[in-house]
């Protein structure tokens, strides 16, 4: 199965380049461009794309990608709650342990997921503390200099 970036790039192009009223018109289209996906894994691709639906003027529905502004402005609000709620990062090994401010853990680790950083597998949450898994052979060092360059604002500890 291709990489997961190279399909979410897949995904925005097929949804610019067609006309795609439903979830199997795109995955069929996704699967003969070669990968093997579920339909659980494309509706949250689709969730993460912030993709929506808009009237096709026919009485039916259309795929469409939010512009840039829309995207920023998007990736702007998940920053900002991640400053909002964090503590403290520290990692060992392949983990990363963010603290955060009692009952912030969900809005921090959904600003995690939602900048889609390449170098996390994954994020579980609980009330004040979330675990980040790291992809093999990514350290703790070059997860937070990424992480820094997608939210200058992250004070250093």
């Amino acid at each position: 199965m291709k990489e997961r970036l190279t399909r979410l790039k897949t995904v925005r192009k097929l949804i610019k380049n067609n006309r795609i009223e439903s979830q199997e018109e795109l995955l069929g289209l996704l699967q003969s461009e070669g990968f093997d996906v579920t339909q659980a894994t494309l509706s949250r691709d689709l969730k993460l794309l912030k993709v929506g639906k808009i009237s096709d003027g026919h009485a039916g529905y259309m795929y469409t990608l939010p512009d840039d502004d829309e995207r920023r402005e998007s990736e702007e609000i998940y920053i900002q709650d991640f400053l909002r709620g964090y503590v403290s990062i520290d990692f060992s090994g392949n983990i990363v342990v963010i603290k955060t401010f009692g009952g912030h853990a969900d809005s921090v680790s959904n600003a995690i997921d939602a900048l889609n950083m390449e170098e996390i597998l994954g994020t579980v949450a609980g009330e004040n503390c979330i675990f980040a898994c790291l992809k093999e052979g990514v350290t703790g060092d070059q997860f937070m200099k990424v992480l820094k360059a997608r939210i200058p604002d992250l004070e250093d500890e």
